[in-house]
C-alpha cells in the first residue's frame, strides 16, 4: 500500500474541508439513511450504521440531521429511496478503479460516471473486471509522532489487528472488518487519536504509475469521481510516487 496510505490521508483531510463547505453532508446523510434502511435504526446492533454515524460526527454533521437520516431510513419520516450500485473501470496508467454509489436514478448516475471516466482518459469495464482484486478491511491511520512503532504494534495486535506498516509519518493499521472497533477502542483507551478509521477495500498488489502525466491524470479522475454527489467511495490500486501525491494535494 505504499503511497496509498498517503492518498487516504489526503482524502480524509479533504473531507473535513468539504464538510466546512457543506459538501460532505450529502454523502454521510445518504449512508446513514441506507444503513438504517438495511440494518435498522439502532447503532448498537447495526455496525454499518455505527460507522456511518462516526463518519458523520467527524465532519460535524448536526445531531438532529443524523437522527432525521436514521428515521428516513427506517421509514419513520418520508424520504428518497436510494439504490446501491458499483461501477468498475481503469484509469490512466492502468490502475483498477472501483466506484460505489447510492442513487435514486441508476441510469442517470451510470451515464454521468461513464462520462467522467471517458472524458479523463479512463474507461469503464464490465462487472467483476476489477472487483476481484479488492478485499474489505478495516484501515486505521495514525501519526507516527504519537507513539513508538513497537508499542503501537503490540497494542493493535493484541486488539486483533492483522498488520502494521509505516510509510513516512503515517502508521497504517490493517484489520479484519469485525476487529476494527476493537482496535479503535484500544487506541482510544491509550488516548491515541487516529487520522482516519474506515472500512475500506484494499488490494494485495498495486500498479505502479510512475509517469507524472499519467499520475496527475489518474488523481484528477479519482477526484472528479469522488466529487459526484451520488458517489460514496472510490477505490484504486495505484502506487504513485509521494512527491506527485504531495504536489497534487497542495494544488
Amino acid at each position: 500500500m505504499s503511497g496509498h496510505s498517503k492518498w487516504s490521508g489526503i482524502k480524509h483531510k479533504k473531507a473535513i474541508v468539504d464538510a466546512q463547505r457543506g459538501k460532505a453532508f450529502t454523502k454521510v446523510v445518504r449512508e446513514i439513511t441506507q444503513a438504517a434502511k438495511l440494518g435498522g435504526g439502532s447503532a448498537d446492533g447495526n455496525p454499518r450504521l455505527r460507522m456511518a454515524i462516526s463518519k458523520a460526527r467527524e465532519v460535524n454533521l448536526p445531531k438532529d440531521k443524523i437522527e432525521q437520516a436514521i428515521k428516513k431510513g427506517t421509514g419513520e419520516l418520508p424520504g428518497v429511496s436510494y439504490e446501491e450500485m458499483v461501477l468498475e473501470g481503469y484509469g490512466p496508467g492502468g490502475a483498477a478503479i472501483l466506484v460505489q454509489a447510492l442513487t435514486d436514478n441508476k441510469n442517470r448516475t451510470t451515464a454521468e460516471l461513464r462520462n467522467i471516466f471517458t472524458s479523463r482518459n479512463g474507461n469503464v469495464a464490465g462487472a467483476g473486471s476489477v472487483s476481484w482484486q479488492f478485499q474489505k478491511k478495516g484501515v486505521v491511520l495514525v501519526n507516527t509522532k504519537l507513539i513508538d512503532e513497537d508499542r503501537l504494534m503490540s497494542l493493535v495486535l493484541d486488539a486483533g489487528a492483522d498488520d502494521l506498516t509505516r510509510d513516512g509519518d503515517v502508521y497504517t493499521i490493517t484489520t479484519d472488518p469485525q476487529h476494527l472497533e476493537r482496535v479503535k477502542e484500544a487506541l482510544a483507551a491509550q488516548s491515541l487519536a487516529w487520522d482516519s478509521a474506515d472500512l475500506t477495500l484494499v488490494t494485495s498488489s498495486s500498479v505502479k504509475v510512475d509517469s507524472p502525466s499519467h499520475a496527475k491524470q489518474l488523481l484528477t479522475l479519482l477526484d472528479k469521481l469522488e466529487e459526484h454527489d451520488d458517489v460514496q467511495h472510490v477505490y484504486a490500486n495505484f502506487d504513485i510516487p509521494d512527491a506527485i501525491l504531495a504536489e497534487h494535494a497542495a494544488a
